[in-house]
């Protein structure tokens, strides 16, 4: 089988060496015009003239000037619930075979996301070239003879009508090319368990029967996932059950806050790869190992806009002025953040998926996600995003030697002062003033913003500290365990008092 490896790491890196990319700028222009032609007749082509914006000097400024920015409810009332209802052609030629159905971080209704058969080739043809990307990790030839374990949702996904829906993961993991199955675990039956605890126990009862080289999927529920099967092995950490695990793709969140707790259960460095997949496409993965940023996918049925992200153009619900400044990428800048605004092969329109990114490397298209528009921390102008909430809370696992994967926070007036109030997940015994005191200085460390705040109407920091499964607990409670449930970082005051009462009452 060593051969075989060998064989296949040779084709990756001889397929790398033959393709020539385009560069970032040229793809995306490329990419737009194909998109506006492709569905210049659809409901929405016609609408907005995409026939005469083709025909501009300049496509990417006509385009922008030409259609207005749409979250998701403007987007599913103006045009999308036609598309539910079966009608085609609406925004993308023909009906979606899928509704990808997410609820994020901020509430119980789930969104339902048209994810077109475009779509699925696109995510399908993103996928392969992160796995062309293995070449660039110098990982061993035997590797790429492992099986991956791939902890998304169930696919079993729900008909509706006409349609058939589920999270992303699962439409992704129901879709696997026939090639990849032979690797693909815990494997179609187990996949189609819809009970998270299930499939996990499932998971545990039958994992010394695979060879697991790769992991993939969202942090705290993969960790999860690695607990169960050790406690139920009885063994001390996952290389015990699974010797040749060399790689962890972390996708849905940054992986950074998770890295602590993760070296606990390994036995041996782990290579890990981050990737952006979203309910609405596939936009990024980390292509080489020297940096922890991922590139964006430029040149495969997503077109990418941005918006500075500055207090005056967000508005209170976390979507953006019409009259927002935009830029291409073309014209953006390091180490700025920005609202990331796409359009896709799905039939999303200047559509704001609701994440702020910052480059790193404006030539290679490489950025990090640097937090959400709906959390972002900006009472009596602190103006903290998650970003810089994460790099404080690293400061914090330096210096205390403890782990804090999971964290919440909210702006509270109490007695008419305002404070921000912290839930931090920890396993670690440390007194609540000192965690306050030591992340107060973090944070004013971190953002000139924030000192300022504090020398003025932001009165002071109130931690408390809970265990990580708290976290858990409250997603099982308010969405569902496992697939691409995420913890809301920011809470408003009336959701955070809900998340205290459900903290007392455990």
């Amino acid at each position: 089988m060593a051969l075989l490896g060998s064989i296949i790491k040779r084709a990756i890196d001889l397929r790398d060496s033959i393709v020539s990319e385009t560069s970032p700028v040229e793809a995306q222009k490329e990419v737009l015009k194909q998109m506006l032609d492709t569905a210049k007749d659809t409901s929405f082509g016609k609408y907005y003239g995409f026939k005469y914006i083709l025909e501009a000097e300049n496509v990417q400024k006509a385009f922008s000037e030409a259609i207005p920015f749409h979250d998701y409810t403007k987007m599913k009332v103006d045009w999308w619930d036609r598309v539910i209802d079966g009608m085609e052609d609406i925004t993308w030629p023909g009906k979606p075979s899928y509704f990808a159905l997410s609820s994020g971080t901020t509430g119980k209704t789930s969104k339902r996301i048209p994810v077109t058969d475009d779509m699925i080739n696109a995510i399908r043809t993103s996928g392969i070239k992160q796995v062309g990307a293995l070449s660039n990790f110098d990982l061993p030839p035997n590797f790429f003879e492992k099986e991956i374990m791939m902890l998304g949702s169930s696919t079993d996904l729900n008909e509706r009508g006409e349609f058939l829906e589920g999270e992303i993961s699962g439409i992704t993991a129901s879709n696997i090319p026939f090639w990849f199955q032979g690797y693909y675990k815990p494997g179609v039956e187990i996949s189609r368990i819809d009970d998270w605890d299930e499939r996990v126990q499932t998971i545990a009862e039958r994992a010394k029967e695979w060879d697991i080289g790769a992991l993939s999927g969202i942090p705290s529920w993969m960790e999860l996932m690695m607990k169960k099967v050790i406690e139920f092995h009885k063994v001390d950490t996952i290389h015990d059950v699974w010797p040749n695990l060399q790689v962890y793709t972390s996708g849905g969140v940054a992986f950074q806050p998770y890295e602590k707790s993760f070296k606990q259960i390994l036995s041996k460095p782990i290579t890990v790869i981050d990737t952006y997949l979203a309910s609405e496409g596939f936009l990024a993965f980390q292509q080489r190992p020297d940096t922890t940023s991922m590139k964006l996918v430029t040149d495969n049925g997503i077109y990418f806009e941005f918006v500075p992200f500055k207090p005056d153009y967000i508005l209170e619900d976390g979507s953006i002025h019409q009259d927002a400044e935009v830029l291409t990428l073309s014209e953006v800048k390091e180490n700025i953040d920005y609202v990331l605004i796409i359009s896709t092969v799905s039939g999303a329109w200047r559509y704001l998926i609701g994440d702020t990114i910052a480059f790193t490397d404006v030539e290679k298209a490489e950025i990090i996600i640097t937090g959400r528009t709906k959390f972002f921390l900006n009472v009596v102008g602190s103006q903290l995003s998650v970003n810089k909430m994460d790099s404080a809370l690293r400061e914090l696992e330096q210096q205390f030697d403890i782990e804090i994967p999971e964290f919440t926070v909210a702006a509270v007036e109490i007695d008419n002062e305002f404070y921000h109030c912290w839930y931090l997940g920890t396993e670690a015994s440390i007194d609540n003033e000192k965690l306050s005191e030591a992340l107060d200085n973090a944070l004013k460390e971190a953002n000139k913003n924030y000192k300022v705040a504090r020398s003025k109407a932001l009165k002071g920091v109130k931690v408390t500290a809970v265990a990580p499964s708290v976290f858990y607990e409250w997603n099982a409670a308010n969405k569902k365990k496992g697939g691409q449930v995420k913890m809301e970082r920011v809470m408003k005051a009336e959701k955070f008092e809900e998340w205290e009462t459900f903290v007392k009452s455990l």
